[in-house]
């Protein structure tokens, strides 16, 4: 008997959000399951960092004979990253290709990160941002950069240059607004140029888990020291900032600026829920995704959430409900004194080390494996 109730993945979409896959590996590619994911569960894109790429390559079986292949022709361990990378990224590109073209550009993604080593450092970002778009040649790509504030003039010029750009690490509501101003700024300066702009595509990736995994060690340092409010917030910073940040888009949206690029064709930076996968057990697993439901924005799962989501999700347009509830939760938080933009610069900077740290422990193997048994 088989079961016909709707995929709450396939409803998502109906609601005007984009599931996208926050993984990928050879093995994936290789067995089909990743075009099941997009067949099946209308999976429209798929983001990768440092870590996921790490976990990969140094875990998957998959990856043995395109490494000994590649061996004799790369000088680097970073060279025989990218390699690597790059094959996998155009192999899942090829699978959403179809989708970018039948949406007209509005999904069928595959994201690529610049070395976390350049979180701060503006004139590399750019440079690497520049070099990995040409390496890909892919219009369905997004070119991954950390949102700090030395990532916002890369972020800036490299719209202008007509290069797709996921931003990542965002905590802050506020340096969402600062993201979103350098796309505008990105596209006015493109078309001021008179380079067309309809094509240019970018998500802001706002992450959500890890700001509720840092305030709620906060809360309850408050509330073992006798502060029982403390404990009723649990678990409501990170959909309190999600709501802010959304409703800064929707205040963008409205600006005079954004109208005047909307009618050169231009297309909207869809906010991106990112760091989806709940870390608190007390928490649904899907927490995350069922709450932020909302249209023109893109929910981006490791399989984990997004096969608990399959199972478990009960889809319904919930964002917009608790706008005043977020705002009621921001003003307890500051009366708690929550801090919430210093929790920001700290999870910028925590968000940077995760991903350098398997970075670099990724090119120490690489470079073990290029170097050979001696090395090791």
């Amino acid at each position: 008997m088989t079961n016909s109730a709707p995929n709450p993945l396939l409803e998502l979409r109906k609601l005007g959000e984009s599931a996208w896959l926050d993984g990928i590996s050879r093995s994936m590619l290789e067995d089909g399951s990743l075009a099941r994911l997009i067949s099946e569960d209308g999976v429209a894109g798929l983001t990768s960092n440092p870590a996921i790429f790490a976990n990969a390559i140094m875990t998957d079986p998959k990856y043995a004979q395109p490494i000994a292949k590649l061996l004799p022709s790369v000088s680097s361990s970073m060279a025989l990253y990218e390699e690597l990378a790059l094959q996998d990224l155009h192999d899942a590109a090829a699978l959403l290709r179809p989708l970018y073209d039948s949406s007209a550009g509005a999904d069928g993604y595959i994201s690529m990160e610049v070395s976390p080593h350049l979180a701060y450092d503006t004139a590399g970002s750019l440079a690497e941002g520049r070099r990995l778009w040409q390496r890909l040649k892919l219009p369905n790509a997004l070119i991954k950069i950390p949102g700090t504030e030395a990532g916002l003039p890369a972020i800036r010029d490299l719209i202008a240059a007509g290069i797709n750009v996921n931003v990542t690490l965002l905590f802050s509501p506020e340096r969402y607004r600062a993201v979103a101003n350098a796309y505008m700024d990105g596209l006015s300066a493109r078309a001021d140029a008179g380079a067309p702009i309809a094509a240019v595509a970018s998500v802001a990736s706002f992450f959500l888990s890890r700001i509720d995994t840092a305030v709620d060690k906060l809360l309850d340092g408050l509330s073992a020291r006798g502060q029982t409010a403390a404990r009723a917030m649990r678990g409501k910073a990170a959909i309190a900032s999600a709501c802010r940040a959304y409703e800064i888009y929707e205040e963008l949206l409205a600006t005079p600026k954004w109208q005047a690029l909307a009618a050169r064709g231009a297309k909207p930076q869809r906010l991106l829920w990112a760091s989806t996968s709940a870390k608190d057990p007390t928490f649904s697993p899907i927490k995350y995704v069922e709450e932020l439901v909302v249209p023109e924005t893109v929910n981006t799962m490791p399989l984990e959430t997004l096969n608990a989501y399959r199972r478990l999700g009960r889809p319904e347009l919930r964002l917009e409900r608790h706008i005043a509830e977020g705002s009621d939760a921001r003003e307890s938080l500051e009366r708690l004194d929550i801090d919430m933009d210093a929790v920001a610069v700290q999870l910028e900077e925590e968000g940077v080390a995760k991903f350098v740290e398997p970075f670099d422990k990724l090119q120490k193997w690489l470079e073990d494996r290029r170097r050979g048994p001696a090395a090791s």
